[in-house]
């Protein structure tokens, strides 16, 4: 979650919001300017989040391959996934992450939610190279 710059937008609109970090220190600094924000500090890779859980999750220049299917699955059915990071083009821009461990190949985002609905997807390359979907989990 880092310092919470989605969490305050979410808390905001009205969401419930919880939010995850290996940080405690990112989490505090997010719990001061966000009171209403629920925090958890944990490795999800370790902890994982509670199944059918959140009616959304939001992603944001994080990856961690390993993730996907307990993000997918922490989604109640008819839930969103909003989810946005780096590609491969990213290091043509000389900044950033450069190792293919946190770039995504091209289409993978998309691929990566098969099986949902893909409400919107989009690859850009300026000014930062990105991925984006918003995608919903099947209704049960």
């Amino acid at each position: 979650m880092g310092r919470g710059r989605h969490a305050g937008v979410l808390t905001a609109a009205g969401f419930e919001t919880f939010g995850v970090d290996l940080r405690i220190d990112a989490l505090r600094e997010a719990k001061a300017s966000v009171p209403a924000l629920r925090a958890w500090c944990a490795d999800l890779a370790t902890y994982p989040l509670p199944r059918a859980s959140f009616d959304v999750i939001v992603v944001a220049r994080y990856l961690q391959r390993s993730l996907f299917d307990a993000l997918k699955a922490a989604v109640v059915p008819g839930g969103v996934v909003l989810y946005e990071t780096f590609t491969l083009q990213q290091r043509q821009l000389g900044r950033g992450p450069t190792s293919a461990e946190h770039l995504l190949e091209p289409g993978e985002l998309r691929e990566r939610f098969s099986g949902f609905e893909i409400l919107a997807y989009e690859e850009v390359s300026a000014p930062d190279a990105l991925a984006r979907i918003a995608a919903r989990t099947p209704r049960a």
